[in-house]
């Protein structure tokens, strides 16, 4: 991700613990060369042409899932449209990373607001699918477009 926000996300991963990862965005491929995401403007499905050059590493292949699982994976993507994007989340991770003392009053308020980044979105349409990319139980807030990449490494 480009910009300022794509600088200010990165910094945010590093603070995390994932260091400068090469990833700062995530986002789920509905088919027809259409994508969902989320960004600070909320949830909203985009063409993959508007990525032209950028480099995108797929998970095809790498997640085993049936044809009925997809299917559900993209109802959830498109359930979430216009879900608010929350910067908030990224404080919630760094309080969950670095375990400030309350940290857990800031995630059950992040999910209260029901605000979605883009790596939680990802982890979250394929827990309504009911595929689980993370064994640790981790919460979905919790996962970073790093995490994701290193699930597909």
């Amino acid at each position: 991700m480009s910009g300022e926000i794509g600088r200010l996300i990165r910094l945010g991963q590093w603070l995390n613990g994932d260091g400068f990862a090469n990833y700062e965005h995530a986002f789920l491929l509905v088919g027809d060369d259409e994508v969902i995401e989320a960004e600070p403007g909320g949830v909203r499905q985009a063409s993959l042409a508007e990525y032209g050059a950028s480099r995108v590493r797929w998970s095809s292949g790498r997640i085993e899932m049936t044809d009925d699982q997809r299917e559900a994976v993209v109802a959830a993507a498109h359930r979430y449209l216009r879900v608010p994007y929350s910067f908030l989340d990224y404080a919630a991770l760094a309080a969950h990373r670095f375990r400030v003392p309350g940290s857990s009053l800031l995630k059950g308020y992040v999910a209260d607001t029901r605000h979605l980044i883009c790596s939680q979105l990802v982890d979250q349409c394929y827990q309504d699918a009911g595929i689980h990319l993370f064994n640790d139980g981790r919460w979905p807030g919790y996962v970073t477009p790093a995490d994701l990449d290193r699930l597909i490494g």
